[in-house]
């Protein structure tokens, strides 16, 4: 595959029930960046990262992945991981991590492999039926990551995984853009110790990106006395942009209109709480 660059031109999508998912998207993220995507529940990240990945058909030229449409063309090296999997009814049957591991070719990468259970700290042992979803998220990451990608495309991959196992995890990844030609999105609602990871922010809200661009770009909030430097100040800028998003947005549809509460949605009038 060539230099893993990203470039979304002018991408505007619809579902297909007529509903617009993204608007005239424009990026361009380079080779060996780590991008953090983020925005509110439903901005749009999630079918971003799935037209990046081919995994929906997006309009012709939009979208291009080391010069390449991902969906046309299909893509070797392109690495989507979302949630979906660890709802999968086969991943909670009695089948063990090393069966798993082979069946996507761990033993042609044995050190990939083995670097990856212990950062992830995975038990050999493990029986999918018998663990957690945290456990049976970091077998997905084993399995996602045990051949060299050119792309990884992450959705929240995150959420069930303890602090280390997640910093250890992240940290993998950065060493990974470091040392080899490979470029990684990833949306997270999680910033915790993420100041100094990400090379690259898109900001999405309601499908399009208001603000996208290197790290240096953008202008991070002090903290207060007393605060964190690093990891406070990246937190304060993404609230600061979600709270811009929901005054922009305004109320849910079922909550428009002055006075609109749940019970006189449902026509019962008033909030309902009275004391008795």
């Amino acid at each position: 595959m060539p230099e893993p660059n990203i470039a979304v031109n002018n991408l505007t999508f619809t579902f297909p029930d007529s509903t617009r998912g993204l608007q005239d998207i424009s990026l361009d993220l380079p080779p060996g960046s780590r991008t953090l995507l983020i925005g509110a529940n439903g901005a749009g990240k999630t079918t971003l990262l799935r037209l990046l990945s081919g995994k929906r058909m997006a309009p012709s030229n939009a979208i291009n992945i080391g010069g390449i449409d991902p969906f046309s063309t299909g893509l070797e090296g392109v690495t989507y991981l979302g949630l979906e999997w660890v709802l999968n009814p086969i991943v909670r049957t009695d089948i063990g991590v090393p069966e798993l591991l082979r069946s996507v070719g761990g033993n042609a990468y044995p050190q990939r492999r083995d670097e990856l259970i212990h950062i992830l700290d995975v038990d050999l042992s493990w029986h999918l039926h018998a663990v957690s979803d945290g456990e049976r998220r970091r077998v997905q990451l084993c399995m996602g990551l045990l051949r060299p990608w050119s792309v990884l495309l992450l959705d929240e991959i995150t959420v069930d995984l303890d602090l280390l196992s997640r910093h250890n995890f992240l940290d993998f990844l950065k060493r990974e853009t470091e040392s080899r030609q490979c470029t990684i999105v990833y949306a997270t609602h999680i910033l915790d110790n993420l100041a100094a990871w990400p090379t690259h922010l898109v900001h999405m809200s309601l499908g399009k990106v208001k603000k996208w661009g290197g790290m240096e770009t953008f202008e991070v909030p002090e903290v207060e006395a007393g605060g964190a430097a690093g990891n406070s100040r990246l937190g304060q800028l993404v609230l600061q942009w979600l709270r811009e998003d929901l005054a922009q947005r305004g109320p849910r549809r079922g909550q428009a209109g002055e006075g609109k509460t749940y019970q006189s949605h449902e026509g019962k009038g008033g909030y309902g709480l009275e004391s008795k």
